[in-house]
């Protein structure tokens, strides 16, 4: 039988899903992202933070909070809005621009990359916690 330590005496411990950890690592990653050079150009860099970044570093912080919370439903409804901003914005980002000057001249840079990474992570964490969060069979 386990005992309860004193402070912990009559307190229910919900215990966090594992994918709030790889919601967090995404956040982290975007958040990171949001810094780093998007664009390399032979003129310099252009960071993140000076256009689609600085939303993406927002939806960051929702997905910090997202992973600190005990409710699967709700990471995983902070987990889709993360995913959303940070695969959408940098998608349109490089489509905006082959647009304006097409594929010669720039390289995507490690912010962009970063982004797009923790975007793709976020939206497995979401996925994950959805299906947590999910009501088992009914039982008749």
């Amino acid at each position: 039988m386990v005992q309860a330590s004193p402070g912990q005496a009559g307190r229910a411990t919900a215990r966090r899903h594992p994918a709030n950890r790889r919601l967090l690592v995404a956040a982290l990653l975007i958040l990171v992202g949001a810094f780093l050079p998007w664009l390399a150009t032979g003129a310099g860099n252009v960071s993140g933070v000076r256009g689609a970044g600085l939303w993406t570093m927002y939806a960051a912080v929702l997905g910090v909070a997202g992973a600190l919370v005990r409710s699967p439903r709700s990471a995983a409804i902070h987990a889709a809005v993360l995913a959303v901003v940070a695969l959408v914005l940098p998608l349109w980002q490089v489509v905006h621009l082959v647009g304006l000057v097409g594929f010669a001249g720039w390289i995507p840079g490690p912010g962009l990359v970063m982004t797009a990474g923790g975007g793709v992570l976020a939206a497995s964490a979401a996925h994950t916690l959805f299906r947590a969060s999910a009501p088992g069979p009914v039982s008749p």
